[in-house]
């Protein structure tokens, strides 16, 4: 049989893996940032772009796309080359992913600081960035499946299938969650719109946890595990089992994050039951890595690469039973909008992805310089502080859960709210986010030591070049199965039927949950007395989006009890038919605001914006006072912004888009001559004004300032509909 030399591309593999290694210093320690501002809000007092609504989705892409998302191809075009016995299609395409990929993470680092944000979480980017996405996705696409079709290896291995999904999945799934129509180069509105978009939202979310932080890793889990421990997998048949059954359930259960939202509950239910499905196949991958360990126990003591990847796929199972269980309709009454969900996210990535990843860099940075690790005993002291990060940033956040759902929901006897102050809830927290902040500080250090050992390792070994291999041809057989051949290894050999049924099993529930909230009426009932935003509003709710409220207000309350007694009536599903993007949240570190309008005056969200613990002792929220600077408001693209929504089905009228600008400037001055029943406020005013004018500069009015559209805002929420004062839920 003729062999044919060909060489391995190891130097792509190499520039993925020092861009995780950066962008995860990088993105962990904006994470730590983050987690301190809960501890010292005004820590950067009057700096917009570094004000926590910007830096909280700074990080999570930081982390999910840039960090894990590098090692993903790091991992990806390493292991396929190898399995597939073949260079990688084209270096040029390898190329223009490698830097297409690493612009997108400068342009999120640039965009997310700055404002221009969707809101939507895990898909905060702007149009222009969602496009630039696609096209590199297709890119990395399109090299991949050109590599299987000329691979010299006739079947493909588990982890290509788990790759061949992961971008199929994700191709979709990006695509339909982030259509929208532009107002301008940086700023867009979601064609969805309320509970549709909501639905279409935790569709996407869900599954990009699923698609982009679980399958790929399960690939490379199905090929680095068995390699650090030079065993075989343990069970070819349970892959198969897991592989098809993952990725046909996984895409149902995005709608258990909408539980006692207004999502009907049809799509609530389907979403519980294949959410608790999901424990069969998730455990079953997980049994097959550690099973795999089998016989190498030893090993493990002295060997940290496998000590990685032993609490990464154990992290993998406790995230992947959590999930399911979070999914119940009881537990989730707990755990939603509490800091539960943040100990479950974080056991995760810090685990799963975070430790993988680094099982994964101690493999191959030894092998491709063609040396052994600086040192070992570096290693383990990563594995033991990085181990002991993660216990002490989840266990506090699971303690942080359970006391705030505790405190939310009790009541005296007489019938009122134990703690009606919801600040009071808040600063019971403290002591587990300093405990949190020790955590996280923990887990960098131990990347820090990561980066020592690999620099050091790379120095005394030789330069990562491409890597000559040799493989015998791959011999045409025919498209039939072969007597005897059963239907998988077939389907092993045949990459585009392979790919064909992984997008039928993906589609179909994607298919049955969207289709019906988005096309069938009766779904989301309308109200009659719930009216689209007025001009100015519309303009302060796309400030609330660009300085990330929703981060950590939801706007959603659900039909509990304490619910209704603390924030008024529950949410009803017509209120949101105008909101593009719905704005509902996922964390309660501050009050829902559903029904905040009219619950206080003009002066106090006035006073609050400037400096939060004026107003609420005890707050962790940041001022914003780069909202009340002496310049002007830009409105001059109001009406075009109307005019997208007519497009995307807001009733405005011709008249009211002529009539913007006025309509902006009367209730502007309403709200300014509301400001000046304030003595504090008038002093303030003129003082200000005597100051610009010895300055020579000109002076705004207060109503053309950005302070003014977002109190407009704040006090349209919900008060659409009447609702009688603390109405008890229906059960």
């Amino acid at each position: 049989m003729e062999m044919q030399q060909f060489y391995y591309d190891n130097k792509i593999v190499k520039k993925f893996l020092y861009a995780s290694i950066v962008f995860g210093a990088v993105g962990m320690l904006v994470g730590l940032l983050v987690a301190s501002m809960y501890l010292f809000p005004n820590i950067t007092d009057g700096i917009s772009w570094l004000s926590y609504g910007r830096l909280r989705p700074l990080h999570t892409n930081a982390v999910i796309f840039a960090f894990v998302g590098n090692a993903i191809f790091a991992g990806v075009y390493y292991s396929m080359q190898r399995l597939l016995k073949t260079r990688m299609y084209s270096d040029l395409l390898s190329n223009i992913n490698f830097w297409g990929w690493q612009i997108i993470i400068v342009a999120a680092a640039i965009s997310l600081p700055l404002g221009y944000t969707s809101s939507k979480e895990y898909a905060e980017l702007e149009w222009p960035i969602d496009i630039a996405i696609a096209i590199i996705w297709v890119v990395f696409g399109i090299n991949m499946i050109g590599t299987i079709l000329r691979r010299r290896e006739r079947h493909m291995y588990v982890a290509i299938w788990f790759y061949l999904a992961t971008f199929v999945t994700v191709a979709v799934l990006h695509i339909f969650n982030s259509l929208s129509l532009p107002v301008n180069a940086l700023k867009s509105y979601s064609v969805y719109a309320g509970v549709q978009d909501a639905l279409v939202q935790w569709w996407y979310g869900h599954n990009a946890v699923a698609f982009f932080l679980t399958t790929p890793f399960l690939g490379l889990m199905y090929y680095f595990v068995p390699k650090a421990a030079n065993r075989p997998v343990y069970s070819y048949r349970l892959s198969i089992i897991h592989f098809w059954s993952l990725i046909f359930i996984y895409i149902w259960a995005g709608p258990h994050h909408l539980l006692y939202s207004s999502l009907p509950d049809w799509a609530q239910n389907l979403g519980v039951v294949f959410s608790i499905m999901l424990i069969a196949p998730s455990w079953g991958g997980m049994i097959n890595g550690l099973l795999t360990l089998r016989g190498v126990w030893d090993k493990v003591r002295t060997e940290p690469v496998l000590k990685f990847f032993v609490v990464a796929i154990t992290g993998y199972g406790m995230a992947t039973f959590e999930g399911p269980m979070l999914s119940l309709k009881n537990v989730n009454a707990i755990a939603h909008f509490t800091d539960w969900i943040v100990a479950h996210v974080h056991v995760g990535a810090l685990a799963w992805n975070g430790f993988l990843t680094f099982g994964m860099i101690y493999w191959l940075i030894p092998r491709m310089t063609k040396s052994k690790l600086h040192s070992t005993k570096l290693a383990n002291f990563h594995f033991w502080i990085g181990t002991l990060g993660i216990a002490l940033y989840a266990l506090p956040m699971y303690v942080a859960g359970f006391a705030q759902a505790s405190m939310w929901k009790q009541f005296n006897p007489d019938g009122s709210l134990v703690y009606g102050n919801f600040l009071e809830t808040l600063t019971e927290m403290m002591p587990m986010y300093w405990m949190r902040a020790i955590g996280g500080t923990l887990y960098i250090i131990g990347l820090c030591v990561l980066i020592y050992n690999i620099v050091l390792t790379v120095k005394k070994g030789k330069a990562i070049e491409d890597e000559l291999a040799e493989a015998p041809a791959l011999q045409k057989i025919s498209a039939k199965r072969l007597k005897g051949e059963k239907f998988h290894p077939w389907l092993e050999r045949k990459p585009v039927q392979l790919t064909v049924l992984a997008t039928i099993a993906i589609l179909i529930g994607g298919i049955i949950q969207i289709v019906p909230t988005l096309m069938v009426k009766s779904n989301i009932p309308t109200i009659a007395a719930v009216k689209p935003y007025t001009p100015l509003e519309l303009e302060g709710r796309d400030i609330y989006i660009r300085e990330g409220c929703v981060g950590c207000h939801t706007q959603m309350i659900r039909p509990f009890r304490s619910e209704v007694e603390r924030y008024g009536e529950y949410s009803k599903s017509g209120e949101y038919v105008y909101d593009h993007p719905f704005l509902w949240g996922s964390k309660r570190t501050g009050p829902d605001l559903m029904r905040i309008g009219g619950k206080y005056s003009d002066n106090w969200h006035f006073n609050h914006m400037w400096d939060p613990q004026s107003t609420s002792a005890g707050s962790v929220m940041p001022g914003y006072k780069w909202l009340f600077d002496n310049e002007p408001m830009d409105y001059s693209e109001t009406q075009k912004k109307m005019q997208v929504m007519v497009k995307l089905g807001v009733p405005y009228t011709d008249e009211e888009i002529a009539n913007a600008q006025k309509s902006i400037a009367e209730q502007a001055e309403k709200i300014e001559k509301n400001l000046h029943a304030d003595p504090d406020f008038v002093k303030s005013y003129e003082a200000s004004r005597k100051k610009a004018e010895a300055k020579g500069e000109a002076f705004v009015p207060m109503r053309n300032r950005e302070i003014i559209p977002l109190i407009a805002y704040l006090q349209r929420m919900g008060t659409d509909i009447k609702v009688k004062e603390n109405v008890q839920p229906k059960p």
